[in-house]
């Protein structure tokens, strides 16, 4: 297992795999258990599925799908979207997903995932943070696919999910997302330094280099990895591709 982990996040939406910009112009890349099984013959350490259709109108997560995709995958599993309640998190555990993320239920209701990581344990309990710059330039953390903002500091927001119990948090750049620009590394740098819990962080990463400048000049703990394991070439055609275990550690060494 690689000691930093790079982990694959894949969009789903009406079972299928999406991908887009900005959390905006998304079109269907795939089917989700053909990816799973790509990514086991790569050897992929770990999964992250966001499923964007169920938060927006109101759905329960798809229990099917999220169940077939588990016990396909060789390495653990993680799942967001939709979770407003902790029995769709005692379910989802039931079905296999090793760690759940909670995104616009966290902003509404923190309650649920102090509740959750007193059953689950913080280590499976994953809170995501999604921030877009303001017209002032600010950071402000934003809820439901990117649609409503808060007017909340992500720093803030962040030191609140690890005060609720989170063992996680996923940071993403709405504005670097999908850019193949390189990930905000000023805004990994401020909510790093804000909290002791390990921060995955995404949203433009285009080559391997900002893996490396996320984790090695700006303390994260993780990246997730969307569109550069997604699209191949200028063109963007449907690739799922995934670096050498050896390609990885080395980009870590020096």
């Amino acid at each position: 297992m690689l000691r930093t982990r790079v982990i694959p996040v894949l969009l789903l939406q009406n079972g299928g795999l999406v991908k887009g910009e900005k959390f905006k112009k998304h079109k269907y890349v795939g089917d989700p258990i053909n990816a799973v099984r790509i990514f086991n013959e790569k050897e992929v350490d770990e999964l992250a599925f966001i499923d964007i259709s169920v938060g927006i109108n109101g759905n329960e997560p798809d229990y099917t799908l999220i169940e077939d995709m588990a016990s396909e995958a060789f390495m653990p599993i993680a799942y967001g979207g939709g979770i407003k309640r902790l029995d769709q998190v005692e379910k989802l555990f039931l079905l296999g997903v090793e760690k759940v993320i909670i995104n616009s239920e966290f902003h509404n209701n923190p309650e649920l995932v102090k509740e959750c990581s007193k059953i689950a344990g913080a280590q499976s309990i994953v809170v995501a943070i999604d921030v877009k710059k303001n017209l002032f330039g600010r950071y402000e953390v934003y809820t439901h696919n990117g649609t409503h903002k808060t007017g909340v500091c992500p720093v803030e927001y962040a030191k609140k999910a690890q005060l609720y119990g989170a063992g996680e948090i996923v940071l993403t750049s709405i504005d670097r997302e999908g850019s193949a620009q390189g990930l905000d590394l000023d805004l990994i740098k401020k909510v790093t330094a804000a909290v002791e819990i390990p921060v995955i962080v995404q949203g433009g990463v285009g080559h391997l280099q900002h893996i490396k400048q996320a984790v090695k000049y700006a303390g994260a703990s993780a990246v997730a990895v969307g569109s550069f394991f997604t699209f191949h070439g200028k063109h963007k055609a449907v690739l799922l591709t995934y670096p050498a275990y050896q390609e990885l550690e080395n980009l870590f060494l020096d």
